[in-house]
């Protein structure tokens, strides 16, 4: 039986994941996730000579990662009025 837990509707399981679960989970190559562990950038459980992740913390270090935009990406959409206005009133200079 596997229990999951819902972290903003997302369904985790409740059990350590390994390299390969953690990569599949992630969207990524085991290698990738390989040296996130060797350059300690992922949180994870060293068990003897095993290495397991908990899900939720793991949840938790991506969200803490996140990037929200501080401002849109893209000025806004001048009316075709505006742009008209402003090649009138900057005129190309000619050499």
């Amino acid at each position: 039986m596997t229990v999951t837990t819902y972290v903003d509707e997302v369904a985790l399981p409740r059990r350590l994941l390994n390299i390969t679960e953690l990569a599949e989970f992630l969207g990524v190559n085991t290698r990738h996730v390989r040296w996130l562990v060797a350059e300690r950038r992922i949180p994870f459980i060293k068990w003897g000579h095993l290495i397991r992740f908990d899900p939720l913390e793991v949840v938790r270090w991506l969200d803490g990662h996140r990037r929200r935009p501080e401002r849109s990406a893209y000025p806004r959409a001048r009316s075709a009025g505006a742009k008209r206005a402003s090649r009138l009133s900057h005129p190309r200079r000619t050499i």
